[in-house]
């Protein structure tokens, strides 16, 4: 039974990548597991936003996205940073393939909420079948984008995105890959994160807003079918949190 592993990767993540990381992306491989890597691109995008004069603003880890920012998020996403990481993927001999909604209708969805959050979006629909077509030949690397029905672009929450796709997939694993090795309680990473005690933290301001969607986002794939979720700076697991159902359980 073929297994399929979604990575979301930070956009700090993606320009510091250990030899580890491309070391168990062969290993999975070699185990006929089958990989879909799904890229930010956010401190670029605040960057460059601030450079141009563009409004940077986030609600809930959420950017609020106007037709300038979406053209500059596209341009980003598309131009630099997914090239930069297909390059890395290509230098340590890996088959990799860049991906986006405008493929094969791949990425479907709607605003979340206009007003608010401007051309954001929530994913509807994704093309599953060509997909998994895709992914038995090549490591996909898919850029956070969506179209609506009538080809609109949407820029949809990484983290959101992932867990979301990995849920159409049915994938076996969710792995959150950002620049810190965990979710951190008092400077420590905790192994489990249950979702009664995440609550509490978010509750407390012990979890800020930049891990908060990814906490959701991991919550949600395992609440929908997903087998396991990490967040972690190692796709080794080493010094991860494990996000578990149950209070206290690993599933």
């Amino acid at each position: 039974m073929k297994q399929i592993i979604v990575i979301k990767i930070g956009g700090n993540a993606v320009a510091q990548l250990p030899d580890s990381f491309f070391q168990q992306l062969a290993c999975w491989r070699q185990q006929g597991q089958q990989i879909l890597i799904v890229h930010g691109g956010g401190p670029k995008i605040s960057q460059l936003s601030e450079e141009l004069h563009l409004t940077v603003k986030k609600i809930a880890g959420v950017r609020v996205t106007d037709a300038a920012t979406l053209e500059l998020t596209k341009a980003v996403l598309l131009g630099l940073v997914q090239p930069e990481l297909l390059s890395k993927l290509s230098a340590h001999d890996l088959p990799v393939i860049g991906l986006n909604a405008g493929c094969n209708h791949l990425l479907q969805g709607h605003h979340l909420d206009q007003p608010t959050y401007g051309e954001v979006g929530v994913l509807d629909q994704l093309n599953t079948t060509w997909l998994e077509q895709i992914l038995s030949r090549q490591i996909g690397v898919l850029a956070p984008l969506a179209q609506t029905i009538d080809g609109q672009w949407l820029n949809v929450n990484a983290d959101t995105a992932a867990a979301e796709i990995a849920t159409k997939l049915n994938a076996s694993k969710l792995v959150l890959l950002t620049d810190v090795p965990g979710v951190l309680s008092a400077g420590e990473v905790l192994p489990e994160l249950s979702q009664q005690k995440a609550h509490a933290l978010i509750a407390t301001d012990v979890i800020k807003s930049g891990m908060t969607p990814k906490i959701k986002a991991a919550f949600a794939a395992l609440n929908h079918g997903v087998q396991q979720a990490f967040i972690t700076d190692d796709l080794t697991h080493t010094g991860t949190t494990f996000i578990t159902q149950k209070a206290g359980i690993a599933q």
